[in-house]
């Protein structure tokens, strides 16, 4: 009866905390459903352009649906017609670039392919079977053999592989089926109309419609690079610096400044890549320039990444375990500001003249930066025992241990000394060196001469081991000292070393930056009109879309 009861009581906490799961997920569900919102809310948010393009697609969507939904269009098309709908869903892209490099591609390895077949068909139509069917599979063999090793070399790796992919699947499918179905040529007629009509759809919306260029992404990233390098160092010295510990919440704003304006620059590879792609097979940007230069863009990004490691290490040195006191660091606060100010001051020069397509300032690398670094060079000559002190130190600790090394060895010495003078029988005087063998029967005959010699140098042996670990204490606790007080120095060294660094990776990026100028036919440096770009802050970059198969 107790077993029942128990059973019945189990099952009815069982049905207990199973409704209160379920009470609990009911209650939770609003909150889920308003998290979905939020993120769909702000996908949109930050880039207003993806609203626009899944618009985009749903018109053309629609657009090619019609070729089923009105009867007219399907009976001179048929069953053909999914074929523009599938080219619609799989060609059109974020950008123009996008589309154009799979939609030709699509549309140029269609044809190529349906080409060939064409012209394999009429080789072997007026042949036998046998004949026919080794034609075929030859040719299967030779062209399937020959367009996968293509696929292999990098340039039509990268421009071409979807054409070429596309080509292999529309040969294969042609010659085959030509073996078994007679109309094969007449649906590939079809198929190949409505293909055309699917990318024909897809390149009018994307050039026509709201057309968001890669070229143009590429340009304003590389812009937005150099601005959020230059904000990190700005944020990251005004953080080194601060005199007093921020709160949480500032430090966390501080912190993503920081963060975010070198991530773009170190995670920009893969999309710089394939946006200077796109780019290339976008319309001529100015007529100025024949063949705008997409691929030094690709370039500047390269440079900007090694800059942006000087930034990741400058963040590091405010997460070190052992950091330099405040009071410390204020002794160069002045020549470190001063020196981060001019490093982003040029690197915020360089983001105007990019976002302007204009060359640089003459003034770019003003004496501002020169007498930065002479100032900062001077600050911590003028601190030598701050720097210097260690050696100082050191040359104390070696000289206590020089001394402590000689007296240890004396006493040595002295030990090395009674155990041979006992060994042959007489014993030296400690003090005149005297041999007094004569005072030995003062202690009776019955007196053991070894035991006695053992007594004395395991006394000396104990007086020479304490004097030792005295010693090593007193060294050890200076060296620990001394090690303490290059350690909170140390950080510091290293953080201006860093800014130092900075302004040796600057010429680097200035280089690059003017040769991109200089092919891409940017305009002249007007002082009257440019002079207010430089103070002007870019807002973080939204994130940007790229299509990529």
């Amino acid at each position: 009866m107790s077993n029942r009861v128990h059973e019945r009581s189990m099952e009815m906490d069982g049905e207990g905390s199973t409704k209160m799961k379920m009470k609990t997920k009911v209650l939770e569900l609003p909150k889920k459903i308003k998290k979905i919102l939020d993120n769909l809310w702000k996908v949109g948010k930050d880039d207003p352009r993806r609203v626009k393009h899944a618009l985009k697609v749903g018109v053309s969507l629609t657009l090619v649906s019609l070729l089923y939904l009105m009867e007219p269009l399907f009976k001179g098309i048929g069953n053909s017609a999914i074929w523009a709908v599938m080219t619609v869903v799989v060609v059109l892209e974020f950008s123009v670039g996008a589309t154009l490099c799979k939609g030709l591609n699509r549309g140029l390895g269609t044809l190529i392919a349906g080409s060939l077949a064409f012209f394999i068909e009429f080789v072997v139509n007026d042949s036998g079977k046998v004949f026919r069917a080794v034609f075929i599979g030859a040719s299967v063999f030779i062209v399937g053999a020959l367009i996968t090793y293509l696929r292999f070399i990098p340039y039509i790796k990268k421009n071409y592989d979807y054409g070429m992919l596309i080509f292999l699947l529309t040969f294969n499918l042609i010659t085959v089926s030509s073996y078994r179905v007679d109309t094969v040529i007449k649906i590939a007629h079809e198929r190949f109309y409505t293909i055309a009509m699917g990318v024909g759809i897809c390149l009018l919306m994307s050039l026509l419609v709201f057309p968001i260029w890669s070229g143009e992404d590429l340009h304003k990233s590389t812009a937005a690079k150099l601005q959020g390098l230059s904000s990190s160092i700005e944020a990251c010295v005004n953080e080194y610096f601060e005199e007093e510990e921020k709160e949480n919440e500032t430090s966390d704003l501080s912190e993503d400044t920081i963060y975010n304006g070198y991530k773009t620059v170190l995670d920009s590879k893969s999309t710089d890549e394939a946006l200077a792609m796109y780019a290339s097979w976008e319309p001529r940007h100015t007529r100025h320039c024949h063949r705008y230069p997409w691929k030094h863009y690709v370039k500047v990004g390269s440079v900007l990444r090694q800059f942006g490691y000087t930034v990741v290490a400058l963040h590091g040195c405010l997460k070190t375990e052992i950091q330099t006191p405040r009071p410390l660091r204020g002794l160069f606060k002045d020549p470190c500001v001063r020196l981060a100010g001019e490093i982003c001051k040029v690197l915020s020069e360089l983001a105007a003249s990019i976002r302007n397509r204009r060359h640089c300032s003459p003034e770019i690398l003003s004496d501002s930066l020169q007498v930065a670094l002479q100032d900062l060079n001077i600050a911590i000559k003028s601190q030598p025992k701050l720097f210097l002190g260690s050696d100082q130190n050191g040359s104390v600790s070696q000289g206590n241990s020089g001394r402590h090394t000689t007296n240890v060895s004396q006493n040595i010495n002295k030990a090395t000394n009674d155990a041979a003078s006992q060994q042959s029988g007489t014993r030296l005087d400690p003090n005149t060196g005297t041999p007094r063998g004569e005072r030995m029967s003062r202690f009776g005959p019955n007196v053991s001469f070894s035991r006695l010699r053992a007594d004395t140098l395991e006394r000396r042996s104990a007086a020479a081991t304490s004097e030792r670990k005295i010693l090593r204490q007193q060294l050890s606790m200076i060296v620990v000292m001394t090690s303490l007080e290059f350690s909170e120095a140390l950080p510091f060294a290293a953080f201006a070393s860093i800014l130092v660094e900075m302004v040796a990776r600057l010429d680097n990026v200035i280089e690059e930056v003017e040769e991109l100028g200089t092919i891409a036919c940017f305009k002249e440096y007007d002082n009257s009109v440019d002079k207010k770009d430089v103070e002007v802050r870019v807002e973080k970059p939204s994130d940007l879309v790229v299509g990529i198969e």
